[in-house]
């Protein structure tokens, strides 16, 4: 054996959000969405959510929250770390996300990507959680690996390929 620690992979789909121990190296892929990763370096636990849009907007009071949502995303990571006795404000924030996967078409609502990750940073400082690192917006997708052993994320952005031509296709 060579003495390092075995982690558990696991992928974060859109509309997810987990809370994981150090045993755990999360990962998941954004294009519009964003990902808030909490890291509480005392107990070396973390989470991580994956959201689609910023808030459910005007919508009655859900009987259930939802990770699809920033907000209600946040909310659930929070209630899990003061279930294991975190305080919030002791974690350290990282955001993705929030990329423009279509540059080339008119967003007369404005972007998505654009309205999620400044919800993103407006929660956590409601929340008075300090942000540690951000890499938001530009063009294109993000491929994000978080290892909750050590608190590290790992960012890979990918700008969106040229559409293909009909010679590019099988």
């Amino acid at each position: 054996m060579d003495g390092l620690p075995h982690l558990m992979d696991l992928f974060l789909q859109p509309g997810e959000f987990i809370v994981a121990d150090a045993s755990y190296k999360l990962r998941t892929l954004l294009g519009s969405c964003v990902s808030i990763t909490l890291w509480h370096p005392e107990t070396r636990t973390g989470g991580m959510s994956h959201f689609l849009l910023p808030s459910r907007g005007r919508a009655r009071r859900p009987k259930r929250l939802d990770a699809r949502y920033g907000d209600e995303a946040l909310q659930l990571m929070l209630e899990e770390l003061r279930q294991l006795g975190i305080a919030p404000a002791q974690c350290q924030a990282k955001v993705f996300g929030g990329g423009n996967m279509f540059p080339d078409l008119e967003h007369p609502g404005g972007l998505v990507g654009q309205r999620n990750g400044e919800a993103a940073i407006s929660l956590l400082g409601e929340q008075g959680i300090s942000i540690l690192s951000e890499s938001l917006f530009g063009v294109g997708h993000r491929q994000i690996i978080f290892d909750v052993s050590n608190g590290d994320v790992w960012s890979s952005q990918i700008a969106p390929s040229a559409a293909p031509t009909e010679g590019d296709l099988l």
